[in-house]
């Protein structure tokens, strides 16, 4: 963990670990379809910060671990909810790893009707284009999505998640 104090003497922890999940179910309500998404993916019961798409320079991944009961994680995350029957709806997230090492990475989301197939193409290429923005020669680019067929209210949810 990188901690460093601000100019105001607060310590600040950086996240040095990351790891990507997704998940997908079905609900009575579509809170409940996408609580259960995030069941499926490992994080439910933990409280999800949604941040903005950087990664911190030097983070590592790992395997997916099992978090604190209702921890604070930062996350950023692509969901999609659907009450539409028999639509196939996707989510995807893609982490972009620049061959500098002292230069954060770029993590990008995206959800949309498709498979997961065509949603993690665009998903990877949003990541490409981001690093290009940025001058930052890319070292490798990860990625994960999830697909679901909505039977009455379905959902679909990947994340990257930070960690310590």
């Amino acid at each position: 963990m990188n901690k460093n104090t601000n100019k105001f003497g607060i310590s600040e922890t950086i996240p040095d670990k990351f790891f990507l999940v997704a998940g997908h179910s079905e609900g009575m309500t579509p809170l409940n379809a996408f609580d259960a998404a995030l069941l499926d993916a490992g994080i439910g019961n933990t409280n999800l910060v949604k941040m903005s798409s950087i990664l911190p320079p030097g983070a590592k991944k790992i395997k997916p671990i099992k978090l604190p009961l209702g921890s604070l994680v930062p996350v950023a995350y692509a969901s999609k909810i659907s009450s539409q029957v028999d639509e196939v709806i996707s989510a995807g997230v893609a982490v972009a790893i620049p061959k500098n090492g002292k230069q954060n990475g770029l993590i990008m989301e995206y959800s949309a009707p498709g498979h997961k197939e065509e949603i993690e193409k665009i998903v990877r290429h949003m990541a490409e284009e981001g690093m290009r923005y940025r001058n930052y020669p890319v070292k490798e680019i990860f990625s994960i999505s999830v697909q679901h067929k909505v039977k009455k209210i379905g959902a679909v949810y990947a994340a990257v998640v930070l960690w310590w």
